[in-house]
């Protein structure tokens, strides 16, 4: 599939390292050279020096033949006139970013901006980051969730301690242990990721990743492990657009919020838009006015500067006092690989968010007959696809146990959503016509639910 990027900034580079893994044909448009070459010196892509709006430049990428134009550059409205101009020269799918709360915030204007420029997707990757830290938080024995069918089905990440009732302990006689319907389904050792069978020995600091019916969830991370309670009272370094958007989530669930930003205009900023945060103005890496602001006594230090390194030292501060829940933002691909070395609570990539998203777009489009995408997460840090398909009347390995499914190596059945109802599957279950199936897979690239069996 041939794929237009406008911008090469932090975001667009993701996508064509991603989409290029992917195998798709990817062209890049970018008004600066030197960005351009250095574009050429790793990746096999065609580059056209330009502005994204201008016809000229489309015209030289060859536009007509694409199939999906994708515009990230660092102005929402270019990429809205980008894509507007797209579409004019006939591209079907259209994708922008769009960060500017005055674009967001207001549910009609962002509806009717998408609908009148008939954009096939537009992404705030600030505001999903939020929504993940936001999970999180609100979970926070979690490492990352994945949340499938609009919460309904979740897959959980979480590090074995070693009191946890899981080190030493294979999946066999685990299900002896524990009468609560669960399935583990990934396991993060080291540089390793396995789809463990029931021989499989789980130790003390493996990265797990698991399925459970929602209303268990709670009492089986207890059982397995030390369960925190939600956070209540968060704070908050660095006033950013993913900080407006987690404030402002959090305070309409009733949570405490205090941010601290050095900079003083942006403080009056957003002390006007969340008049009931408490907006401090100082420098979050200094440490005495984080044990003045008390960073001992709260649920969750959260740190979203513009800056990895600093989020990264200051939250390796945070965990230094204790407090319970610590996430960090790291945008850098090469520093976010390093925390798992430094023993770092929870790192959110907002790039990493997007190019999800924009990556199951693209394979979705190619499904085949069977099934319909409709989620795709990289979960384990990367090592580990989960999947989320419909399954149609034409797929082949309807109403089959489980069981009898000759599947290919390194992929798991992890759930099935069968209306209202969560299914934890074992080997006796089937699908159906219109259920919803989770898919955990490494090593293999899926496009469609057939693509799981041999």
């Amino acid at each position: 599939m041939k794929i237009i990027i406008a911008g090469c900034g932090k975001v667009g580079d993701i996508l064509i390292k991603d989409l290029t893994a992917e195998g798709h044909n990817v062209v890049v448009i970018d008004k600066d050279s030197n960005v351009l070459q250095s574009i050429t010196n790793i990746y096999d892509v065609m580059c056209v020096c330009g502005s994204a709006a201008d016809y000229d430049t489309l015209i030289e990428a060859d536009i007509k033949t694409a199939q999906i134009f994708v515009a990230v550059t660092g102005s929402d409205e270019l990429n809205m006139l980008a894509c507007f101009i797209a579409k004019k020269l006939g591209i079907e799918h259209t994708i922008a970013r769009i960060r500017n709360p005055e674009y967001n915030d207001n549910g009609e204007g962002y509806n009717f901006i998408k609908q009148q420029l008939n954009l096939s997707l537009a992404i705030n990757p600030e505001r999903l980051a939020a929504h993940e830290i936001y999970n999180i938080l609100k979970l926070p024995s979690a490492l990352n969730i994945e949340t499938f069918s609009n919460g309904k089905f979740e897959v959980i990440e979480i590090k074995l301690k070693p009191d946890s009732l899981l080190d030493g302990t294979s999946l066999s006689e685990l299900r002896k242990k524990l009468p609560e319907k669960f399935l583990i389904c990934v396991v993060k050792r080291g540089e390793e990721t396995y789809i463990p069978d029931g021989n499989f020995v789980l130790k003390a600091g493996d990265i797990i990743a698991f399925t459970a019916e929602p209303s268990q969830v709670q009492r089986l991370l207890k059982k397995i492990s030390k369960l925190q309670k939600q956070a209540r009272n968060v704070m908050i370094m660095g006033a950013s657009k993913t900080a407006y958007y987690l404030a402002k989530t959090l305070i309409a669930s009733g949570n405490s919020v205090k941010i601290i930003e050095r900079n003083k205009e942006r403080c009056l900023e957003v002390s006007k838009a969340l008049p009931n945060a408490t907006v401090i103005f100082g420098d979050g890496s200094e440490r005495e006015l984080l044990l003045e602001e008390g960073i001992t006594s709260v649920d969750a230090f959260v740190s979203l500067t513009g800056m990895d390194e600093e989020n990264i030292l200051v939250s390796m501060f945070a965990s230094s006092q204790n407090v319970p829940k610590v996430i960090s933002k790291v945008n850098r691909s090469g520093l976010a690989s390093m925390t798992e070395k430094l023993d770092l609570d929870t790192i959110i990539t907002p790039k990493k968010i997007i190019s999800d998203v924009i990556v199951r777009y693209a394979r979705a489009l190619q499904n085949s007959a069977g099934s319909k995408m409709e989620t795709l997460y990289k979960i384990m840090g990367g090592k580990a696809e989960a999947l989320e398909f419909i399954v149609e009347d034409t797929f082949k390995s309807v109403n089959i146990p489980l069981k009898d499914l000759k599947l290919k190596p390194n992929i798991i059945i992890s759930g099935i959503l069968r209306g209202r109802k969560s299914i934890i599957p074992s080997g006796d279950d089937v699908i159906l016509p219109n259920d919803r199936v989770i898919v955990i897979a490494t090593g293999q690239h899926i496009d469609d639910l057939s693509d799981i069996i041999k």
